[in-house]
Formats: structure tokens, sequence, C-alpha cells
């Protein structure tokens, strides 16, 4: 299982890790799956192990994202207090993933607020990453060369 090498879970007590990792569940995807659809009830998150998943927004499927990397999370909208998914995650090919039920991950996170702290920071880092690159991405569809400051 790779989510026990993911960003997110880098620094957090080796206990409380154990029990996300107990927590989760594996899956398998074939080729134009959907993990979830944007509106659907935002109850898990995913950790991508293998292949590539789509993550696109509004009724036209515009692109968002492309996770690629194992580890990568899809679907934090679930961990941010969103009661639906903001976006869709379409397979693109065959994917394997560790899914996490939220209430569960805010048990365990409850438990111990350090790791928790640890956690969120981490979750906060990776949407910045995506925010910045969605950014970039905007930037050159607009033709504009340099970069501005986002704060």
């Amino acid at each position: 299982m790779y989510i026990d090498k993911a960003y997110l879970f880098e620094g957090m007590h080796e206990e409380t890790r154990k029990k996300i990792l107990e927590s989760a569940i594996e899956e398998a995807h074939a080729p134009g799956d959907f993990l979830f659809h944007q509106d659907d009830p935002a109850r898990y998150f995913y950790i991508l192990s293998e292949g590539r998943v789509r993550v696109s927004v509004g009724p036209q499927g515009l692109l968002a994202h492309v996770a690629s990397d194992p580890g990568d999370v899809i679907g934090w909208s679930s961990l941010v207090g969103n009661n639906t998914y903001t976006a869709s995650a379409e397979c693109l090919g065959p994917v394997k993933v560790s899914k996490i039920e939220k209430s569960q991950l805010d048990q365990i996170l409850h438990e111990d607020p350090v790791s928790g702290m640890t956690f969120f920071k981490h979750l906060a880092a990776l949407i910045g990453r995506r925010l910045v690159d969605s950014y970039k991405a905007s930037l050159t569809a607009h033709g504009e060369r340099e970069p501005r400051s986002y704060g």
C-alpha cells in the first residue's frame, strides 16, 4: 500500500498513522470509472497508488487537474468542510487508490491533535500547490509570460 509513504502522513505519530492505514480501503478501477461526481456527497478522500485520474469541474467537464503521482490526494473537498465534491474524478486508465472515510479520519485525528495539525498543514500545502498550478495554467491560457505574486 503506497499510502504509508504519502506526503500527507509524513511526520505523524506512528500509532495514528497505523490507525489511518488500517481504516483505508484499497480499490481498483477501470478506465472510464468515476471515483465520484461533482455534487455527490463527500464522504471519502482518496490517495492514488497507481494510474491517472482526471479531476474536472462543471457540466462541460473542464479540466482542473490530473492526478498521476503516487500519493496524490483526490477528493479533498471531503476534508475541508464541504458536504459535496466540488469536481468529478474520472479514471483515465487502470487506477488503484486507497479510500478513507472522512468520519473515521476525523475520529482518529481528534484523538491525536498534534498529528491532526501535521495532516492539515500538509493538506494545505498540497491545495496551495494545486492552486498555484491553476494560476499558471490560467496565465498560459491568456498568453501571459511572467507570473504575478498571488500572496
